[in-house]
C-alpha cells in the first residue's frame, strides 16, 4: 500500500521486490502495527516524506536474505522507527543517535512494511523475542520501544499518569506493574471502553483527562498539547511530564506556578538501538500481552481511519 501524496489514501501498487545492499535484509512482512505516527505522515502533520511511500515502521516478519553476518535467512526480525544514522556526528558519537541530523526513518523517508516484503539496514533490526507471534511482535517495536525510552525518562517515580490510554499506554502499564509502581489512566472524558482497557492492564485509577489526581510523573501519550497543562495540575513538585510523542498539537500559556518547584516538561525523539536492547532484554522475564484489531493489507486505510476517529481500542496490526 502505497501513499502518493499527503491527504490522500493509500493506493494498492504492485511493485518490484526492492534490491538487496550490502549490510541489508530482505525480510517477508509477517505483520505491520498501525501507529499515529503513520496518521501523521498521511494527513500532512509530518513534513516531507518520501514520495511515493511505503507507510510502517513496527514491522515483525522473516529474513528471506541476508547481506550481513548479523542475521541468517529463516531469522525472525523487527524493523522499528529507527532505520540509519550517520555515525559521525556529535549526536552519534555521543550516544544520542536518535538526535542525528541525517537520521533515516522506517515508513517515512525510508519505505517501510505497509507491504509484503521490505528492506532494512541489519544494523538497525531486533531479533524478535521469543514466545510472541509476529502480530504480538509488531507493537513493540514502536509502542513499545519508543514508549519504554519515555518510561525510563520518569526515573523512579512511584505513581505515574498516562495521558491517552492506546498502543503505547497498554504495553508500559504492564511493565510499571511489574516495576511496582501504580499507573493512573486518563482519557477523552466519559470514554469507559478505555477506561476500563486500562484497568485490565493494571491501571489503579482511570478517568477523564481534566480530573485532579496527584502524580509523581506523567506521559503524554495523546497529541493533544492541553493535556499537557492538564498534566502539570496534577504533577508533584519536582516530577517530570514526558511528551511521548512525534506531534502535538500547541501548548497554550499556563501560569509559571504550574512549573515552579522544579517540575520538568521534555518531550522523547526517536530511539537508540540501546533502547532497543534494553527493552527486549527486559521482556525475557515478562511477557507483555496488547489489546489488538487486525485488518488485511488491503485495509490499511480502514485502519487508519479507526485510528483517527478514536474507534479504535488497543492496537491496530495488518496482518500481511
Amino acid at each position: 500500500m502505497v501513499l502518493e501524496r499527503q491527504r490522500q489514501p493509500l493506493l494498492p501498487r504492485e511493485r518490484p521486490v526492492p534490491p538487496v545492499s550490502e549490510g541489508q535484509l530482505l525480510i517477508q512482512v509477517d505483520a505491520c502495527a498501525v501507529c499515529r505516527t503513520d496518521l501523521h505522515v498521511v494527513d500532512g502533520e509530518l513534513n516531507d516524506p518520501k514520495l511515493p511511500l511505503v507507510l510502517g515502521h513496527q514491522v515483525a516478519g522473516t529474513v528471506v536474505e541476508s547481506r550481513s553476518a548479523s542475521f541468517a535467512a529463516g531469522e525472525r526480525v523487527g524493523v522499528p522507527w529507527l532505520g540509519w544514522t550517520c555515525g559521525r556526528c556529535r549526536y552519534c558519537t555521543s550516544g544520542r543517535e536518535n538526535l542525528c541530523d541525517r537520521a533515516r526513518f522506517t515508513g517515512y523517508t525510508l519505505d517501510g512494511g505497509y507491504a509484503e516484503r521490505a528492506v532494512a539496514d541489519a544494523r538497525f533490526c531486533f531479533r524478535l523475542p521469543d514466545g510472541y507471534a509476529s502480530e504480538e511482535a509488531a507493537p513493540l517495536l514502536c509502542a513499545g520501544l519508543i514508549g519504554y525510552r519515555a518510561y525510563r525518562m520518569c526515573g523512579d517515580a512511584r505513581r505515574l499518569g498516562f495521558y491517552g490510554f492506546g498502543s503505547a499506554a497498554q504495553i508500559l502499564a504492564q511493565v510499571a506493574r511489574a516495576d511496582g509502581r501504580e499507573v493512573c489512566a486518563f482519557t477523552r472524558p466519559g470514554d469507559g471502553a478505555a477506561q476500563d482497557l486500562a484497568r485490565s492492564h493494571g491501571a489503579v485509577w482511570a478517568g477523564g483527562s481534566g480530573e485532579r489526581v496527584p502524580l509523581d510523573a506523567a506521559i503524554v501519550f495523546a497529541p493533544a498539547g492541553p493535556l499537557v497543562v492538564e498534566a502539570l495540575r496534577n504533577l508533584e513538585k519536582g516530577g517530570t511530564v514526558v511528551c511521548a510523542g512525534i506531534h502535538m498539537s500547541d501548548v497554550p500559556s499556563f501560569p509559571y506556578e504550574l512549573l515552579w518547584g522544579e517540575r520538568v516538561v521534555r518531550s522523547v525523539a526517536n530511539l537508540t538501538r540501546g533502547d532497543g536492547a534494553t527493552f527486549f532484554e527486559r521482556l525475557a522475564s515478562l511477557h507483555i500481552g496488547t489489546r489488538r484489531t487486525a485488518y488485511p493489507l488491503e485495509r490499511a486505510n480502514q485502519a487508519l481511519s479507526d485510528l483517527r476517529s478514536g474507534a479504535l481500542l488497543g492496537t491496530a496490526v495488518l496482518r500481511i
